[in-house]
């Protein structure tokens, strides 16, 4: 077994070794907190959109901006199962505050009572809607961000892909340890040094959101991005992931890939940490990541 990152060793044995299932699903949305509207907190004004079609957005915007900003659409994880904006309220207002830009956070439904393509509905109607209200809103259509993290990264990415096709501008994609292929759940993975997802979770997770086995044939690329056999047309992108996430192989294949087909990629491989790391480590390892976001999205609306 290699080494863990020494800000994360101690957690990491901490941690425990489970798998999401249903009895996990249903505890997790029974003990979740009700997200009241977001809090504005110095220098970031937060509040909650309704989106046409049902959905919330929660939206985070810098205060005293005399000119439109540019736009980042963040969608949060939870393995497509569980999971809600609120979550991520800490991460949206830090992008705002460190970026000056203007973050919004939208709902989707999750599986696996809304199998594919319920989220990704939901995500490309709040993408057209950010696209719509960008005079409302004060931000600049062609300065649109899609992020995301986790199962959000994935839906980020395929998001992206159906804006490609659509012909909805997309300036950057900003993927931090996306799930994107589901032909991961057929491969023999070493999963030791694996913590928050495992491969249990990791099948659970693409079973509920595909409502089918995942790994088969004729599966729509918008529902695992690495499917894609054509990603040329994408947006420069960032990712990131480190070296004890399941999804490290996919990720690192992802950049390649859009590499080889043209499109300014960055990766960011962090040695010795686990999947969502970032979310239990307040210092070093996760700051430093944090920073090196921060930096690449600037350079990107720059």
């Amino acid at each position: 077994m290699s080494q863990f990152h020494p800000d994360l060793a101690f957690v990491a044995r901490l941690l425990p070794r489970f798998a999401f299932g249903p009895r996990i699903i249903k505890l997790s949305r029974l003990f979740a907190r009700e997200a009241g509207p977001p809090r504005s907190t110095p220098g970031i004004d937060a509040s909650l959109r309704a989106i046409p079609g049902g959905g919330t957005a929660r939206v985070f915007t810098p205060t005293g901006i005399t000119a439109p900003t540019p736009a980042m659409l963040w969608v949060h994880g939870g393995g497509f199962i569980v999971g809600s904006p609120a979550q991520d309220d800490a991460v949206a207002t830090m992008f705002a505050r460190e970026l000056g830009i203007t973050v919004v956070a939208p709902s989707y439904r999750l599986a696996p009572e809304h199998p594919f393509p319920a989220a990704i509905d939901d995500l490309f109607a709040a993408l057209t809607w950010l696209h719509a209200s960008a005079d409302a809103l004060r931000v600049r259509p062609d300065r649109i961000v899609v992020a995301g993290a986790s199962a959000g990264g994935g839906l980020a990415a395929g998001l992206t892909l159906l804006a490609r096709d659509r012909q909805v501008p997309v300036a950057f994609q900003h993927l931090v340890y996306p799930m994107l292929d589901d032909r991961t759940v057929g491969r023999t993975i070493d999963g030791a040094n694996h913590r928050i997802w495992t491969a249990r979770s990791n099948r659970f997770g693409w079973t509920s959101y595909l409502g089918r086995e995942p790994d088969t044939d004729d599966l729509p690329i918008y529902a695992a991005p690495a499917r894609a056999e054509s990603l040329a047309g994408l947006p420069p992108t960032w990712i990131g992931v480190g070296t004890f996430d399941l999804f490290h192989d996919e990720d690192v294949a992802y950049a390649r890939r859009l590499a080889a087909a043209g499109v300014p990629v960055e990766l960011e491989v962090v040695p010795g940490v686990f999947h969502a790391f970032d979310r239990f480590a307040r210092a070093g390892v996760a700051k430093s990541f944090a920073a090196k976001q921060v930096a690449a999205l600037r350079r990107a609306l720059a």
